[in-house]
């Protein structure tokens, strides 16, 4: 009988949970980077090379965004590995935003490194006094094209809730458990697959200029123009990966989860009057903690309320924690400041 009480006892962690650890997520986010971080590096000593040679200040600035993707890719791998720390009595909530710390060190870097770069273009594009090697820069610019392709393709993250855009997923009820539902992808590789996106962009622009450079010599101001255009490309990539960034420091919900449907699956349970204090936020893009008061009324069973309650957000949503406090209803909590609901961002 002892047996059979502990096998239907309620408890609010009995489904599969993330866990620090080398996941396979995490594994494959890991494989990602350093395959990607030595194709980088080998092609980015090629480009300084050819840039060199070819005296193309587009060139170095490709390969200057090379060298920011390596250091934010190797930054990104630190950031992995430190998440895969069990949580502690003081990191309570264990290293998972080291991830998302690291992906925006590797936005920063992009844009301090773009930066540079348009300013050494603008110094260009007002003094004429340079000569650009129009077959060098054409040869490392069509190189430059592969090894970027190359790198997008490792880091590619295919999925259907996946966007590069800025609209982000709607919210659509899962009825899968937690372990099925659609991850948006790792952020960190997220991240550096943007950095790969914004240089494949560089060295297209870098390309059309060493054509163009190539046969008609005279229009050399393609190099700097090039840089320049496309540089504010880049900058523009990175627009998505900062807004999610940002959502997930600033304690925002879940981008595909919306308040209502929420606040909806818990008031149908059955029992439950009212629900305030309802709170969603995030650790990183696929860990999402949901916690909320359940005011319940006086012929309801709480224990029951509690199971039902969270079952639902973790099966209907692929919340990965949820904290629920379940409370006597009180006529007097409709007029309670606190109780309300939050009003519309």
């Amino acid at each position: 009988m002892e047996s059979t009480a502990e096998e239907t006892t309620f408890h609010c962690h009995r489904d599969p949970l993330p866990q620090p650890g080398l996941t396979p997520e995490r594994l494959r986010a890991q494989r990602q980077l350093c395959v990607a971080c030595a194709v980088c590096c080998t092609f980015m000593a090629g480009e300084v090379v050819g840039g060199y040679l070819a005296h193309s200040l587009a060139i170095m600035t490709d390969a200057a965004h090379l060298l920011a993707d390596v250091g934010s890719m190797l930054g990104s791998l630190f950031s992995l590995w430190l998440s895969t720390r069990p949580a502690t009595r003081t990191m309570t909530f264990g290293w998972h935003r080291s991830e998302t710390l690291g992906a925006l060190a590797s936005v920063i870097s992009l844009w301090m490194v773009t930066g540079i770069l348009l300013y050494l273009a603008f110094i260009r594009l007002l003094h004429s006094d340079y000569h650009i090697e129009g077959g060098a820069m054409l040869v490392t610019a069509g190189i430059a094209v592969c090894a970027n392709l190359l790198m997008a393709f490792v880091l590619h993250q295919a999925g259907p809730q996946h966007s590069h855009g800025s609209r982000g997923a709607e919210y659509a009820p899962l009825e899968e458990g937690p372990g099925e539902h659609l991850p948006l992808g790792n952020t960190s590789v997220r991240a550096a697959f943007v950095h790969v996106l914004g240089d494949l962009l560089q060295s297209l622009g870098v390309l059309a200029a060493s054509i163009l450079i190539y046969f008609k010599p005279q229009c050399k101001a393609a190099d700097p123009i090039s840089t320049f255009l496309f540089s504010i490309c880049a900058l523009g990539s990175t627009a998505p990966t900062l807004r999610d960034v940002l959502r997930v420091l600033m304690e925002g919900a879940p981008r595909n989860v919306g308040f209502e449907p929420v606040r909806d699956a818990l008031l149908s349970v059955p029992g439950v009057q009212a629900t305030h204090e309802l709170r969603m936020w995030s650790l990183t893009l696929t860990y999402h903690i949901a916690s909320a008061h359940l005011a319940i009324d006086s012929t309801a069973d709480p224990d029951a309320v509690l199971a039902e309650a969270t079952s639902r957000l973790y099966s209907r949503f692929g919340f990965s924690s949820c904290t629920l406090q379940v409370e006597q209803y009180q006529s007097k909590m409709d007029q309670c400041l606190r109780c309300q609901e939050p009003p519309q961002a």
